[in-house]
């Protein structure tokens, strides 16, 4: 598996922590050099330090930015090839799960924002990426949905709506652009281990989050919260172009729990 990224040049948007993170201390370990893309620099830093200290040798190139806004993404690809030249992999990932709360009274402005970063941002991404790798003939992408992108959650209209929507977007890039060496998939995580799911735990349960976790994993088959490196994984193996006829697909990763309903 070492060295399966030698050479090649991936773009991480959301890499200033969590699964976006995650993804890329396991594509710097396999070598990748890395575009890692963040609202805020200090997030992008601490992630460039784990990948330093562990001693990978790609280069490594942060850069902010606001996915929410057309133009930002495309200097995040225009400044990724000025410094690379290329673009082989693209995990499209940034997103956040906005508020909890019933649809009657879900608040329409953070309704806005959720759909401004997890749909068009993820749309962006994958407008200024896919010219680059049609142009190259090939690159492998990967956008971030979610379990509840695939089936409904309580109290989380804005980021189901969103999350469904990556989930088709996946399917309409990948058929617009197979013929092109780009394979389009997509993975659906559940409750993983990171700050953004912590926090939807603290709405649920303000003064204890770790008992509302505690709850929700009953339901889970596996019985426990997903670990980002599980992730970082997965992601690795679709943008490493092992089986580059897996094209068009949506991929739960939630212990099986999804597959209960």
């Amino acid at each position: 598996m070492a060295g399966r990224f030698n050479n090649k040049v991936v773009v991480i948007t959301g890499g200033g922590s969590g699964l976006g993170r995650a993804a890329a201390l396991q594509l710097a370990a396999e070598g990748a050099h890395l575009s890692l893309v963040d609202i805020k620099m200090e997030g992008l830093e601490a992630t460039k330090q784990q990948i330093t200290d562990s001693g990978a040798a790609g280069e490594i190139l942060l850069l902010t930015a606001d996915v929410s806004d057309e133009a930002a993404v495309q200097r995040y690809v225009s400044e990724t090839m000025e410094r690379f030249g290329r673009v082989d992999g693209f995990f499209n990932n940034a997103g956040i799960e906005g508020k909890q709360a019933l649809t009657e009274d879900y608040d329409s402005s953070i309704f806005d924002k959720v759909i401004a970063i997890n749909l068009k941002g993820v749309f962006y991404g994958l407008k200024h990426v896919l010219p680059v790798m049609k142009q190259q003939k090939s690159g492998y992408i990967v956008n971030t949905s979610s379990v509840g992108g695939i089936r409904a959650v309580m109290n989380q209209i804005a980021y189901g709506a969103s999350k469904h929507a990556v989930a088709g977007m996946t399917k309409d890039a990948a058929i617009e652009y197979a013929e092109h060496g780009i394979s389009v998939n997509a993975i659906a995580p559940g409750a993983i281990l990171t700050d953004m799911v912590i926090g939807s735990f603290k709405q649920i349960n303000p003064n204890d989050w770790e008992s509302a976790a505690k709850e929700f994993v009953k339901e889970n088959p596996a019985k426990r919260l997903g670990k980002p490196e599980e992730i970082g994984h997965l992601v690795a193996y679709l943008l490493s172009g092992d089986s580059p006829f897996l094209n068009g697909t949506i991929i739960p990763i939630d212990g099986a729990q999804s597959a209960k309903y």
